[in-house]
């Protein structure tokens, strides 16, 4: 070899090894907390405007049946973040998981930070309390063994700088703002980076700009809309709450739905007024316009630095989120408002599309390791939605699974192309409800104790059984304590 062609060759090398680095995609999770599918825009809700969401599920696939399998932030980021059910786990609780999986089983970010990539986890991944946490600045139930680096977004929440006022629990007016999990609206002062989240997205944007030259997981969680409803007095001028239209209710609506089946949170026990309503709802919206202008700011950072080409983009949220539905606040239900999520996958090379399959969160581990090369366990039980970004027309499975309620009294949901089946207790002595998704889908008619249908319960009983069998099975590779 001429001492020209080594010399040219040895100058190679270091680009040609940067090359190779950068040919692995990187991976961009973002989730927000307690968004339901019905206020995003890009969805069915045209009176709260989400832009920034809206642009990314234009460009990537759009996913309108995607469903959380616990309606609670714990066990629902536990669930999609080890990929195994509540039930394989026994995971129902605030807590990461990692107590029940063990130091064998590897986490959705720890598989890639062990294949070579940069992991770091921004604000709420894992389960964090809210407003708790952020107000300490805690790292929550947080699974150190996932992340190369850690960073959390504390802020005054509830008791941030701004005009104020309970909505809940509040029948006089009285109380102008609470701690907890309570609905406490917030116009606050001063701008995005007053919040956590304009912490968060601040913060993202610097790791996307420090660490692009090699691959990376960026985990990047939001934690607005859920409450207090805090975001900067600007982005409550577009939902004036007087002009709030409240969802359609029926009358004697509660008569068909089982006790159990009566969220925790009611119109009637937060004692809300009409008034009152109408706020929270108004608040909800202010808070999701906050968190989507979070988003685009990362988004835009992506494109900026030239990542969009060579990254899997991921938006999601950990559960939905009742805005008055059945005269229900919050989370917790297996109605549709509840356990219903927004997701949208973008991978590079994939065309824009909008796909009707079933799809869960636990699917979200297997499709983006299949998309960056990575090989899983087999024992993960999401399954890889990766050829619906090609075939968005295809089927992955005939139902969507949701649990929720304690360990020892739980509520169940089989989620069909036609049916939605919610069963309360194991054997059914809570209760059940069987709604016809094509003519119902306000959910209002349950027809589960009507003998035209009881041969259709009675298959929904069946099919729980298997799947539950299914989902408890122990050859999963899990240590159980």
């Amino acid at each position: 070899m001429s001492r020209l062609k080594f010399v040219l060759l040895i100058a190679f090398l270091p680009a040609f090894a940067l090359a190779q680095k950068k040919s692995k995609p990187n991976v961009l999770f973002i989730i927000s907390d307690d968004l339901t599918a019905t206020a995003v825009s890009g969805y069915e809700n045209q009176a709260c405007q989400t832009p920034n969401i809206d642009r990314l599920a234009a460009e990537g696939t759009r996913f309108t049946r995607a469903y959380c399998q616990f309606p609670v932030c714990g066990p629902s980021r536990a669930s999609l973040l080890f990929g195994y059910y509540p039930h394989a786990t026994e995971t129902f609780g605030y807590v990461s998981g990692r107590d029940k999986m063990g130091p064998g089983r590897k986490s959705w970010p720890q598989l890639f930070k062990e294949n070579g990539y940069y992991t770091a986890r921004v604000s709420k991944i894992f389960h964090m309390g809210i407003p708790t946490h952020i107000e300490s600045g805690g790292d929550g139930t947080d699974d150190p063994d996932s992340w190369n680096e850690t960073f959390n977004s504390q802020a005054a929440e509830w008791q941030t700088p701004g005009k104020a006022e309970l909505v809940q629990n509040n029948p006089y007016g009285t109380i102008e703002r609470k701690g907890g999990n309570v609905m406490t609206i917030v116009q606050a002062d001063g701008d995005d980076l007053v919040h956590a989240d304009g912490k968060t997205a601040q913060k993202a944007v610097e790791l996307i700009k420090k660490h692009k030259s090699e691959p990376f997981f960026l985990a990047v969680g939001f934690v607005r809309p859920h409450v207090p409803f805090v975001a900067p007095k600007a982005y409550f001028e577009p939902y004036p709450y007087n002009r709030v239209v409240l969802p359609p209710q029926v009358v004697n609506d509660w008569d068909d739905i089982p006790e159990q089946g009566i969220n925790y949170v009611t119109s009637l026990n937060a004692q809300m007024s009409e008034e009152q309503e109408k706020k929270a709802i108004a608040g909800y919206y202010a808070s999701v316009s906050f968190m989507d202008a979070q988003v685009g700011k990362v988004l835009r950072a992506l494109k900026d630095e030239g990542l969009e080409d060579n990254t899997i983009v991921i938006f999601t949220s950990d559960h939905g989120f009742h805005l008055g539905e059945h005269r229900f606040w919050m989370k917790v239900s297996l109605k549709e408002e509840s356990a219903r999520v927004p997701l949208i996958i973008k991978a590079p090379g994939k065309k824009p599309a909008v796909c009707h399959s079933f799809a869960e969160l636990l699917d979200l581990y297997p499709t983006v390791a299949a998309l960056a090369g990575l090989n899983t366990s087999p024992h993960l039980q999401g399954k890889n939605l990766a050829e619906l970004l090609d075939r968005p027309e295809k089927q992955v499975r005939p139902y969507a699974f949701s649990v929720s309620g304690r360990k020892d009294k739980q509520y169940f949901l089989l989620r069909s192309e036609k049916w939605a089946f919610i069963q309360y207790g194991e054997d059914g002595s809570g209760g059940m409800e069987l709604f016809d998704m094509e003519h119902d889908v306000k959910q209002f008619n349950n027809l589960a104790m009507n003998p035209r249908y009881q041969s259709t319960v009675d298959q929904f009983r069946e099919e729980l059984k298997r799947k539950l069998k299914e989902v408890r099975t122990n050859d999963l590779g899990i240590s159980y304590k």
